[in-house]
């Protein structure tokens, strides 16, 4: 598809990942399927299609390889011992959201270069009486400023901490060296699981400092992240399981896996669908579903929540460009715990008033002290 091609080409020259490349064909892929199934070409779309799109999706269900087998059950249920949904086959307001954004800036892209059509059909809301561009800088071009129109509200959500019974019985269905190795590092830094993946073995591991560095997936950049004692105890362990000792530049987690053409089991870097089979055998076992980003939420929180760090300790920790982002994420009151603290509260206030009040002293009127202390003195 030609016009998608060059708009990938162009996104590419921008400097963006591989994986944000791959995000944005499919949301393309989508809005071309479309368009083919209502006849319409790319280039006479308007604000119509878009809108019934975002109704399709509202309403209709993924396309799926296979059906769901023992995940039919707990499709969009909240599980009882994470408190976290299981995930369905709805598309998600996020998605809907990004799949709008996508379209939005392939029509910019094609009405800059003056190949286009003339009209983006995903239409900016300007509305509630904000004037666009009210404080523009002439020096500078002009742009469209305002939310997209058919956006969905996305709800906020809270992330959710593993308690340490929690985490207990998920570090104990581990079963092997490597699995407790790489998810003790992720609890003590809160980094990603992309990130950890592309750690290599002699030039990014430090043993002296009790560090290890990692490419950020947002900015590409190196960092050395701290490691806890014992997340290096694992790492020593996982590494004498191997046997064979592995190069410098050697990515640290290795998995066995066989291949087609024979030699029995070879060493390869694990990759992120191995790691999610590693989560989903301990799910089933367990019955909750834990991923690796809850680790990174756990780790967070746990930070955000200790006198001894700063929220900026903590937005450099996890690689957040700006210190807002992390205190609108992570500057959060558990709910269990303020609701702990309220009954708290409403016990004592009721034993308060069920403690007869003490008899005045002598020479003071009853009615007297209540007129002053408003009922009575407690």
């Amino acid at each position: 598809m030609e016009p998608i091609r060059r708009f990938l080409a162009d996104f590419v020259a921008r400097d963006n990942r591989a994986g944000s490349v791959r995000s944005y064909a499919y949301g393309l892929l989508r809005w071309w399927r479309w368009l083919n199934a209502l006849e319409v070409a790319w280039d006479r779309a308007t604000p119509a299609e878009a809108r019934d799109l975002v109704l399709w999706l509202k309403q209709t269900t993924k396309p799926r390889k296979r059906p769901r087998t023992t995940s039919a059950v707990t499709a969009g249920t909240i599980n009882p011992v994470t408190g976290k949904q299981h995930l369905d086959d709805r598309y998600k307001p996020r998605t809907v959201r990004h799949g709008n954004a996508v379209v939005s800036s392939f029509y910019e892209f094609w009405m800059e270069i003056g190949e286009g059509p003339l009209v983006n059909p995903v239409p900016l809301d300007r509305g509630r009486g904000r004037r666009s561009n009210a404080h523009h800088n002439p020096l500078e071009s002009f742009r469209p400023e305002g939310r997209v129109k058919y956006n969905p509200k996305v709800p906020r959500r809270k992330p959710r901490a593993i308690s340490d019974e929690q985490w207990s019985a998920l570090f104990a269905g581990l079963r092997s060296n490597r699995d407790r190795a790489i998810v003790a590092v992720a609890i003590s830094n809160g980094a990603r699981a992309g990130e950890l993946h592309g750690v290599r073995c002699g030039v990014d591991v430090d043993w002296g400092e009790q560090q290890i560095r990692v490419v950020r997936m947002g900015t590409q950049c190196e960092q050395w992240l701290p490691v806890s004692p014992e997340a290096f105890v694992w790492i020593h362990l996982y590494l004498a399981d191997l046997g064979a000792p592995l190069e410098p530049n050697e990515p640290l987690w290795q998995m066995l896996r066989r291949r087609d053409h024979g030699g029995g089991l070879r060493r390869h870097p694990l990759n992120y669908e191995a790691q999610r089979a590693v989560f989903r055998r301990l799910n089933e076992a367990l019955g909750t579903n834990w991923t690796m980003h809850d680790l990174r939420h756990t780790a967070a929180l746990r930070m955000s929540r200790n006198s001894a760090l700063s929220m900026r300790d903590v937005q450099v920790v996890l690689g957040h460009a700006h210190l807002s982002t992390t205190a609108d994420i992570y500057l959060v009151e558990d709910d269990a715990q303020v609701v702990r603290r309220v009954h708290e509260h409403l016990c004592r206030q009721q034993e308060q008033l069920a403690t007869p009040a003490p008899a005045p002293a002598a020479g003071y009127d009853d009615r007297d002290l209540a007129v002053l202390f408003d009922g009575g003195i407690r």
